[in-house]
């Protein structure tokens, strides 16, 4: 403004997502713009602390400019550090007419988005950066606000540059639309870049599907046939996987309808008139409960769980008292004693079944407090766990289940295997896989565990370490997950015996679920 007398000041954050222009563009980016050139220097205290060094500011500019290797004619506009103050903005001024406000046929309009915001401060020059960014986007340089005439401190025909104190379209030059952007920081660092409009994206060629669905939902009958109408009439001009992706987006209501074939208008018209031809599904969503109950397997425990729920909630103590007496006659220890007994939760043949009472009884707890489950999975004991809450297997069978198959692993398994957790992608474990090793479960993008042979796992670990790649052996001692328990089969089969052994293999549960529910294998 004509007498400029400070800056208000102001809190932000940016960030600025960098990537190799050739990088960007083989990935398919949606590039926003383009640094052509940087540059930053340091004029130490040659004028105090906040003073700025004109002479400084002139170096940056003429730096950025070379790193970008284009003239200053060829920027058409200046996103100025400009804070608003007497001293400060005659100064940087002057360094922009001496190195952009010569030689040029354009004037440079000069602008400073600390009008709209006030300084930001640390993010100040971030979001000058990104004001430049929006405005070669859509062609228009931005109204510095507040200017009710320009400086008097400032020679204003002592260069081509102008304020712009209205949005001004960008000058169409027949090449990139280009903006340089400042930021001096008050301890003497200045820095300057020079911003390109992003390069137009390469034509991507699109095969059309010949044939794509068109999906619709209303919230009755009537209103389901007026929807089929208007989309036979909206996609008559229009193509097919256009109408497809928009009807995709649409809000879910009960009567729902699927169009496939060739000519989706005619299938759609027919489902206006009350028709159901062929390449049209047409029906009413049942409703589906979308609560889960997800039992885990064993690692999920800690000495001393449940004692307090046992004492404050009697759904939970009552299913305890249930299970414990269905385990009774499997095992020679009781639930109760066991759960605050580290020894005794040290051994599988103890901790399973503890684990299957409790996320049984865990079950009954949340049942009780209306939340009933629309589907069951789990593994390990507890896949047995959701084959009772689901119904597939009595209480009964399942305490018998869970007792006589933690006693064949504690017999058979235990004490000859171990499991390795590797911090790795699954090819880079899989690379470095030998005889008595395989792969127990993949947990996440670089999280893989191993079973088998105890010595060959200490030396994986040891070979996984020493690279730099963090593992560690998991808390058991036999290898689940691998081929050590295939040898365990014929002894679960024969200890379990009867129908509840048919009815629970090795992977997957197959119960008859009562009305209401879904069995997930």
């Amino acid at each position: 403004s004509a007498d400029a007398d400070g800056f208000g000041s102001a809190e932000g954050v940016g960030i600025v997502l960098l990537e190799r222009l050739s990088d960007a563009q083989r990935n398919k980016r949606n590039i926003l713009a383009v640094v052509r050139g940087s540059a930053m220097n340091q004029d130490g205290a040659s004028n105090g602390l906040t003073a700025p060094n004109g002479p400084s500011q002139q170096r940056v500019i003429r730096a950025a400019l070379a790193d970008a290797g284009v003239t200053p004619s060829e920027v058409d506009a200046v996103e100025a550090h400009g804070t608003g103050t007497t001293l400060g903005d005659p100064i940087e001024a002057q360094a922009l007419q001496a190195t952009y406000g010569r030689d040029r046929e354009r004037s440079l309009w000069l602008g400073s988005v600390k009008s709209n915001l006030g300084h930001t401060q640390a993010a100040s020059g971030v979001a000058g950066v990104m004001k430049m960014v929006l405005a070669m986007r859509h062609g228009v340089v931005p109204a510095t606000l507040h200017v009710s005439e320009p400086s008097p401190h400032i020679d204003w025909s002592a260069g081509a540059v102008e304020l712009a104190t209205e949005a001004i379209e960008w000058p169409d030059t027949g090449r990139p639309r280009r903006a340089g952007v400042s930021s001096f920081g008050i301890s003497g660092t200045n820095a300057h870049v020079i911003l390109e409009q992003a390069p137009e994206p390469e034509p991507v060629e699109v095969t059309p599907r010949p044939v794509v669905p068109w999906v619709i939902s209303a919230k009755s009958e009537s209103a389901l046939r007026e929807l089929a109408e208007r989309v036979a009439e909206y996609g008559a001009d229009r193509a097919a996987g256009d109408v497809a992706v928009g009807l995709a987006g649409r809000s879910v209501f009960d009567h729902r309808a699927v169009v496939v074939g060739e000519d989706p208008v005619a299938l759609m018209s027919g489902i206006a008139r009350g028709e159901s031809p062929a390449g049209v599904v047409h029906d009413v969503a049942s409703p589906v409960d979308r609560v889960v109950f997800v039992f885990p397997g064993q690692g999920s425990q800690w000495v001393g769980m449940a004692a307090r729920l046992l004492d404050e909630s009697p759904v939970f103590a009552e299913r305890m008292g249930e299970c414990a007496e269905a385990l009774a006659p499997f095992v020679d220890w009781d639930v109760f004693d066991v759960l605050g007994d580290e020894v005794a939760l040290a051994r599988v043949d103890v901790v399973q079944p503890v684990l299957w009472a409790i996320n049984v009884s865990l079950a009954a707890v949340w049942e009780s407090l209306g939340v009933v489950p629309g589907a069951v999975v789990g593994h390990s004991q507890g896949e047995i766990a959701a084959a009772v809450v689901a119904g597939g297997l009595s209480l009964g069978d399942g305490a018998r289940v869970v007792a006589l198959r933690s006693k064949v692993i504690a017999a058979r398994l235990a004490g000859a295997g171990g499991m390795l957790s590797v911090a790795a992608p699954l090819d880079q474990v899989t690379s470095r896989l030998v005889d008595g090793v395989s792969v127990a479960a993949v947990n996440g993008p670089n999280a893989v565990v191993l079973s088998g042979d105890p010595e060959v796992l200490e030396q994986l670990r040891t070979d996984f370490e020493g690279e730099g790649v963090r593992a560690r052996m998991v808390a058991v001692d036999y290898a689940s997950h691998s081929e050590h328990v295939e040898a365990s089969r014929p002894s679960s089969r024969a200890l379990v015996g009867g129908g509840a052994a048919s009815r629970v293999g090795s992977r997957s549960i197959r119960p008859s679920i009562p009305r209401g529910w879904t069995r997930l294998s």
